[in-house]
């Protein structure tokens, strides 16, 4: 079973910068599709950004494009894979839980596209 834990995120100023990161607990997550979504309080959870295993298709929210990169890193061997989150001109909006997603078949943009998730990991920006 592919189990996600998150790291990075905190707080910082509007216009600032911020990276999360998604590492898998299996070497077979280099066959999985990844994404981001993030939960604002009060929100429903929203999608952000996807990456194909490959990290041929990508695909953004609109209100992040230009301002969010998503990456990956396949390791190679019995390495653990790593995916992440590159948040550049932060807005107080961008403020939420940010969760990591995996699914092996599916690169949606939907919560149900994804049968696994991570537990989540704060983002403020000030204003």
């Amino acid at each position: 079973q592919v189990q996600l834990e998150e790291s990075g995120g905190g707080l910082v100023q509007a216009g600032g910068s911020l990276r999360v990161s998604c590492i898998g607990s299996q070497r077979t997550f280099r066959r999985y599709g990844m994404a981001w979504f993030r939960q604002a309080p009060g929100k429903e959870r929203e999608f952000v950004a996807a990456i194909s295993w490959s990290g041929r298709t990508i695909n953004y929210l609109d209100s992040v494009k230009g301002r969010f990169s998503i990456s990956r890193d396949n390791a190679r061997d019995n390495a653990k894979s790593t995916i992440h989150l590159q948040m550049n001109s932060l807005k107080p909006e961008d403020t939420a839980v940010y969760f990591c997603a995996a699914d092996y078949s599916r690169l949606g943009d939907g919560m149900e596209d994804y049968d696994y998730w991570g537990q989540g990991i704060q983002v403020t920006v000030s204003s």
